[in-house]
């Protein structure tokens, strides 16, 4: 990135390849704005929103074709599993190919995927698709969390990765919510292809994103914390084999403290969310889209607050993202514990938005750590080395769920498999701040 002195406090930046340089003020979170971060933000909103479908419709679905809760979880899981083969691929692309292009055709796979669901006759066809969308449903991650770590530097990266989770979990329950409410009023096949339409309109949005110089974000990052840091060069040298990286990759303590903590996080997520219309079902004798709304709707309102209030915190207070982190993961694990065991709708209600408040401030913080400790030329790698651990925790969530139901005959027992797994992470996660700063230096310099 070459830089120029024009003050102390505003320096020009060539942020686009072949583009004039852009005046950046010192300390900007956001210096080229906050459109990619939306457009992001809705690429993660599409994709979680075209996969809860299926949780919100299930009952629906399993009348139809008449296949079990272990079966049901089958397929959550098969598909998470699928798109764990594609990930380590996707981040080598993601550190060497044209980020926006990918996002984009990634979001048109989805969407004719989803027109595939609808078009479904039996519980086998119905699974393969799920399953070919499970594969594609994480491949926009390692793209377009690099590209977020180019656009938005450390005082505002909380927050620009806050809005994809905020969005990629808002997407769950609005994904759920819809699932119900047009199984019930226009059929579920319908309304797959519905939500088709919304798929196609982002994939062409994400093409108005243009594509940054790698390393701006960790280059203004230097000179947000020292005017006289130079900025670091990219590796000159051929990149290394992959699985060199890799090992290079899990040697940062922090980076495998914050993947141990989102991966134990995301299975109890994965879990919560996929089996949640059906416990207000039968817990609580709701109608399916009633169900859907109020299981939904807790979910929203907790992730949308808990995003908040956890990316200001992260951005505040950068340095302590992690303990930021562990502490949230810990309180949305106290209140879940609280919504599996009330027997009364509306403090359970109460206590399942609490939880989500908490997940969701531990995510935007983590998140963003990820992105602080690994340097600019391997990020896209290090997402996906993220992406595919807490894919395989939130892929085993619904199944383990789904098996715990069958055999105890309650989801309500079923629902306390997660609890225990959830503790273990929020102490991982604590263990992470004792060398974040070491390795957000580290990240910095380019190593």
């Amino acid at each position: 990135m070459a830089i120029t002195d024009e003050s102390e406090h505003v320096r020009q930046v060539t942020a686009y390849p072949g583009r004039p340089p852009i005046p950046v003020r010192r300390g900007a979170g956001a210096p080229f704005g906050w459109w990619p971060a939306i457009c992001v933000a809705l690429v993660a909103a599409i994709d979680r929103v075209e996969y809860n479908l299926l949780a919100g419709a299930l009952p629906t679905i399993q009348e139809e074709f008449g296949f079990s809760d272990s079966q049901g979880g089958a397929i959550a899981t098969a598909g998470a599993l699928a798109a764990i083969v594609l990930l380590l691929p996707a981040g080598k692309l993601a550190d060497t190919g044209k980020r926006t292009w990918t996002i984009s055709a990634v979001v048109a796979v989805w969407a004719l995927l989803t027109v595939g669901t609808g078009l479904a006759g039996t519980y086998a066809t119905l699974f393969a698709v799920r399953v070919l969308l499970g594969a594609a449903g994480q491949l926009y991650n390692p793209p377009s969390s690099s590209l977020l770590g180019d656009l938005y530097p450390g005082p505002g990266r909380a927050r620009a990765y806050g809005y994809e989770r905020m969005a990629y979990f808002a997407g769950l329950p609005i994904g759920v919510i819809a699932g119900g409410a047009l199984a019930q009023t226009v059929g579920w096949r319908t309304g797959f292809f519905l939500v088709a339409v919304p798929g196609i309109i982002i994939a062409i949005l994400v093409l108005t994103v243009r594509e940054p110089v790698r390393g701006v974000g960790d280059d203004l990052s230097r000179w947000y914390d020292d005017s006289s840091a130079p900025a670091a060069a990219a590796p000159s040298e051929p990149p290394a084999p992959m699985r060199a990286q890799l090992v290079t990759l899990l040697r940062i303590r922090t980076l495998r403290s914050v993947i141990i903590g989102l991966s134990i996080l995301f299975f109890g997520l994965g879990g919560l969310f996929f089996w949640m219309p059906s416990f207000y079902t039968r817990e609580f004798g709701l109608a399916e889209a009633s169900a859907a709304a109020v299981g939904g709707g807790a979910g929203l309102v907790g992730i949308v607050a808990g995003i908040l209030a956890g990316s200001w915190l992260g951005d505040r207070f950068h340095q302590h993202r992690v303990t930021i982190g562990g502490w949230a993961l810990l309180f949305g694990t106290v209140f879940l514990a609280g919504a599996v065991s009330v027997p009364v709708l509306a403090p359970q209600a109460v206590c399942f938005t609490l939880a989500n408040v908490g997940f969701a401030g531990a995510i935007a913080n983590l998140t963003a750590a990820n992105a602080d400790v690994v340097a600019a030329h391997r990020r896209g790698l290090g997402f996906a080395v993220l992406q595919l651990l807490v894919t395989l925790g939130g892929a085993l969530g619904p199944w383990l769920i789904g098996l715990a139901s069958d055999a105890s005959g309650s989801l309500r027992w079923a629902y306390t498999v997660v609890l225990i797994p959830l503790v273990i992470g929020s102490l991982i996660v604590f263990r992470g701040q004792r060398t974040y700063r070491q390795d957000a230096a580290a990240a910095l310099s380019g190593n």
